[in-house]
């Protein structure tokens, strides 16, 4: 069992690559720490109480132990696979079939005054949600949630159609995903470019070859249809909702289906649905150019914590110019080629904490150790140290491209990776190019709505300004589009807000606990 200092740094670390939830067309992240606990039985039937058994085991292969006076239990439930319109398809891909949808429970022994369930989708797409209801449970001390909630709430995380335990999509080998994270973020001559389009079309094709006609059933209106299923399997009346990241745009989603069935939602670090594919990509491209500039200006101002300081975006920017060249090899032999030091980059900017981190990582490069670079850069793929992945990135494009009904040219593509790296030097090329993702994928799309939550009660829409992977620009976009969403402003760096500071968690636990809504126009300090 790992010490209590180990186990504390583990959630501590889980926690801050489960807020690293970017929309990156080509995926999102979510590390898996240790094997993964397969919560078993039979599925519940559509409409029938599910049957929960204790699975502690879960806790323990993530972290070592359950949380201090909590009880884990699990279940599974099954749904339609194609919704259709209200009672389930009776016609078309997937009539007639099931889903199953693996949820977990974190009760406090010390539960009082029960108000009911706490849902948690921590984003991605492809972020289970039963990992991170176990590192949520263990309260405020290892940057999970506060007692005040979880003596109030059953902590409730489900893995969304398609995720990890939930009727998992896989269909991307090991060998074509450690190609596309080695790739060169920015491929510019035509041959290079258009051999990222041939492992993208290669993918594309090998997962239609599997799951055909059914790849828009993984889409995010069927995934908040399966929300609904979740409340009514819980007892609920009504949703009580937290979701980070793309769990915003799901959460946004149920609302507009089911406002009547809404108790309170927390939607922090927003998306913005009415977002196409290249306005998304180049949003995003602006908020990791402005939160590298943040740390470019913090190394400046702190050298003693900064090995490349005095000039760290040229340090950066070396680094992977050397790596297209000369990459350095690793112990496995793998080469940190351009873009693996790109995603250490990039899993480095969700939290201020990893700014050393990353720091450390392009000085142990420059000095001949890429151990670094590679440990960052997996937890943002989910590889795990054996070489296989998780279906995390599996699941994040079939459920991307069944929402986004955008399909850029590969020559507008082209055209934008040139136009962007003015725009955006570090990021703009790779998000121009993530596009290729998507428009080689197959099958159909099946795009969410976009339109007003009417009757709903107020939403609490949670956002940062120093976001990179959701920029703050979005909040309220979110917030106007629902039209009862309250804008909530943390003032700080890195992706997502609750729970780090008094002030955004007192704010979002009053809400959560007492449905007291933010004040109009409440901005939270930095740390």
């Amino acid at each position: 069992m790992p010490r209590t200092d180990d186990r504390i740094r583990r959630v501590r670390r889980a926690l801050a690559v489960f807020a690293a939830t970017a929309l990156l067309t080509a995926g999102c992240t979510l590390p898996a720490f240790a094997p993964r606990a397969e919560p078993t039985g039979e599925a519940a039937a559509p409409g029938t109480a599910p049957t929960w058994r204790a699975c502690p085991e879960v806790a323990d292969q993530l972290v070592g132990q359950g949380a201090p006076n909590m009880r884990y239990e699990c279940t599974r439930i099954a749904v339609p696979r194609n919704w259709g319109t209200g009672t389930g398809a009776t016609t078309g891909p997937g009539a007639g079939e099931t889903f199953e949808i693996a949820l977990l429970r974190a009760r406090s022994t010390k539960q009082r005054d029960r108000i009911g369930s706490l849902v948690i989708n921590p984003g991605g797409p492809g972020g289970s949600g039963v990992d991170t209801a176990v590192y949520l449970s263990f309260g405020s001390a290892f940057g999970g949630l506060p007692t005040t909630v979880t003596e109030r709430f059953d902590i409730v995380g489900f893995d969304p159609r398609g995720v990890s335990r939930s009727s998992p999509v896989k269909c991307i080998s090991d060998a074509d995903l450690d190609a596309s994270f080695g790739y060169d973020p920015d491929p510019r001559s035509q041959e290079s470019f258009d051999g990222i389009v041939a492992l993208n079309r290669r993918i594309g094709q090998g997962c239609g070859q599997k799951y055909g006609d059914q790849l828009p059933l993984y889409g995010t209106e069927q995934a908040a249809r399966d929300m609904d299923a979740v409340r009514a399997a819980l007892g609920d009346e009504k949703l009580t909702y937290l979701g980070y990241s793309y769990g915003t745009l799901l959460g946004a989603t149920y609302a507009q289906l089911h406002p009547q069935r809404v108790r309170a939602l927390v939607l922090d670090g927003a998306v913005d649905p009415k977002q196409g594919l290249v306005a998304g990509s180049e949003s995003q491209a602006k908020g990791f150019e402005r939160a590298f500039g943040n740390f470019t200006r913090w190394c400046a101002a702190n050298a003693g914590r900064c090995p490349i300081a005095p000039d760290a975006r040229a340090a950066v920017t070396d680094a992977i110019d050397k790596a297209r060249v000369s990459p350095v090899r690793g112990a496995d032999g793998r080469e940190a080629t351009a873009g693996w030091v790109f995603y250490a980059i990039i899993s480095s900017l969700y939290t201020e904490p990893g700014w050393q981190e990353l720091a450390r990582a392009i000085d142990r490069l420059e000095g001949g150790d890429p151990t670094d670079v590679f440990r960052l850069a997996d937890a943002y793929a989910g590889r795990g140290d054996d070489g296989h992945y998780s279906n995390l990135f599996d699941a994040n494009l079939a459920i991307n491209c069944a929402d986004e009904d955008e399909k850029p040219s590969l020559a507008r593509i082209r055209e934008l990776q040139s136009q962007w790296r003015e725009k955006y030097p570090l990021f703009g090329p790779a998000l121009a190019v993530g596009m290729l993702a998507c428009a080689e994928w197959p099958g159909g799309r099946d795009p969410y709505p976009t339109g007003p939550a009417v009757g709903a009660p107020p939403i609490v829409v949670v956002g940062t300004t120093g976001d990179p992977a959701t920029p703050y620009e979005q909040t309220q976009a979110l917030a106007s589009m629902l039209g009862v969403g309250r804008v909530l402003t943390w003032e700080g760096e890195g992706h997502t807000a609750y729970p780090q500071t008094a002030c955004i968690t007192n704010a979002v636990d009053a809400y959560l606990i007492d449905l007291t809504v933010p004040p109009q126009g409440q901005r939270c300090p930095p740390r």
